[in-house]
């Protein structure tokens, strides 16, 4: 009868070993992922009870929005243009000189990130909101961009992007709530692709509202970013 080797056994026990440590090491990464979503659903359902309890009322149920109320919070062209930042500030801090509180003193950090979190869980497209905040700086003529904002802007968001105030079906998107808080890339990419379930079209390209170019997009940007000094 033949026997392996020494060097032969030896081998074999130790390929014995990797694959038990690999097959151990999947159960644990396996666990790891079960866990997470565990505690991902779970911070979902809190932040779903928060937001009935905080935001529902202007926002409309799963953040539906309403036209002169509230905006949509749900639909994929804002959840994938926000950061996390955005969102959590905006919750944060409210938009002064608007319907918007502040809701930092009445909730906690991570109340706040629950409710973000079951706002992400609408999300149907890849979340580019770090990428558009680092895109460049919308270098434009103000003049012009106020001229573009007169004409294609300001029958929803008033003549001075003040909003809902100003009778308008859009948001206060000329106050500092908000310039303060987006970057020049998250309002070129509403700008180009709008927001569904909102009166916000997009307005880039010919299937656009009004066509809006690259350099006309940056003049209505610079003359915004005007309005908020």
């Amino acid at each position: 009868m033949h026997y392996p080797s020494k060097n032969k056994v030896r081998m074999l026990l130790v390929a014995a070993s990797m694959f038990l440590l690999a097959a151990g090491g999947l159960q644990n990464a396996n666990a790891d992922v079960k866990q997470e979503n565990a505690v991902n659903a779970e911070r979902v359902q809190k932040g779903k009870v928060l937001f009935s309890e905080n935001c529902q009322v202007c926002h409309q149920e799963g953040g539906a929005g309403k036209p002169g109320v509230a905006p949509s919070l749900t639909n994929k062209e804002l959840l994938s243009a926000a950061s996390d930042r955005f969102l959590l500030d905006t919750i944060r801090d409210g938009r002064p000189d608007t319907a918007m509180p502040t809701f930092g003193q009445l909730l906690k950090d991570e109340e706040i990130q629950a409710i973000v979190s079951y706002l992400r869980s609408f999300g149907t497209e890849p979340v580019k909101g770090g990428m558009l905040d680092n895109d460049r700086k919308a270098m434009g003529d103000p003049r012009l961009g106020a001229r573009w904002f007169s004409q294609v802007c300001a029958g929803c968001h008033g003549v001075n992007g003040e909003g809902y105030e100003g009778s308008g079906s859009g948001t206060a998107i000329g106050k500092s709530g908000f310039l303060g808080k987006a970057s020049d890339g998250f309002i070129r990419y509403i700008i180009k692709n709008g927001r569904s379930n909102t009166p916000m079209r997009g307005f880039a390209g010919p299937t656009g509202m009004a066509n809006l170019n690259e350099q006309e997009i940056d003049d209505i940007i610079t003359y915004l970013r005007v309005l908020q000094k």
